[in-house]
């Protein structure tokens, strides 16, 4: 069923690689109008997309400098983040506060850029304006060995969203978080890489993933961005302050 997302306008961060370059191609393939950023534009190389451009949105003043550009907009889907490796006793205050920069306040940044736009929007077409934010099964959700500071974000980004939620229900924003399991990634290959140091070998360090998943698989970046499809269409007209968890079962 294409042409889901037609006539949106759609903004994805962290739109270069993994998650969130799935979101932003498969809001493409939708019909959506859609406006890619990432810290590295020359991964932008999708032709569909509207507008491509470098980022950083831990600097407030870009972020609503492109608010400012881009206009109203139908879909908000905020993928930008970090993982941090360690135990309370291997994360300093320079770790928490750059995890927590990037992983929430980012998305502070973005949500109070572009809300007001965004309500415009909705009440101009009478339509829902949605907020996509990736959170993690990591969370509030379930503690994860050596993911101390990721975790407390992620659980952050759980609150926040419910709290735009049901701040803005009645003036038809939506925002809904996705939760995602092991997801394979550029990032996550990167992870299994420095693991694999420690631990002996890339295929060791990855057998230690695939074992705690009871599928037995990790998911692809295709299968998340589907989610956020459905959650930026207008299927999900009725869906707000969710968890949306895609973890194969990781967290029961």
């Amino acid at each position: 069923m294409a042409g889901r997302l037609e006539g949106k306008i759609a903004v994805v961060t962290a739109a270069g690689q993994g998650i969130g370059r799935a979101i932003a191609d498969r809001f493409a393939e939708e019909g959506a109008q859609v406006w890619a950023s990432d810290l590295d534009a020359a991964k932008l190389d999708n032709p569909a997309f509207a507008d491509a451009r470098a980022l950083d949105v831990t600097d407030t003043g870009a972020v609503d400098a492109y608010a400012g550009e881009v206009g109203q907009i139908d879909v908000l889907a905020n993928v930008a983040g970090f993982v941090h490796h360690g135990t309370i006793l291997d994360c300093d205050e320079k770790h928490w506060d750059f995890s927590f920069d990037l992983n929430v306040k980012s998305m502070h940044r973005t949500m109070r850029a572009f809300v007001p736009a965004m309500l415009h929007r909705a009440k101009n077409t009478g339509g829902t304006a949605s907020i996509i934010n990736m959170s993690s099964g990591a969370s509030s959700l379930k503690g994860a060995p050596n993911r101390y500071v990721y975790g407390a974000t992620k659980a952050a980004i759980i609150g926040m969203t419910k709290a735009v939620a049901v701040d803005f229900a009645a003036r038809q924003l939506r925002c809904n978080a996705i939760c995602p399991g092991t997801v394979d990634s550029p990032s996550l290959q990167q992870r299994m890489t420095e693991l694999g140091k420690k631990v002996g070998s890339y295929d060791e360090a990855f057998d230690s993933f695939l074992k705690r998943q009871p599928m037995g698989r990790i998911a692809e970046p295709r299968e998340i961005a589907d989610m956020a499809v459905y959650l930026a269409s207008d299927e999900a007209a009725f869906v707000t302050g969710t968890t949306m968890v895609i973890d194969g079962g990781w967290t029961l």
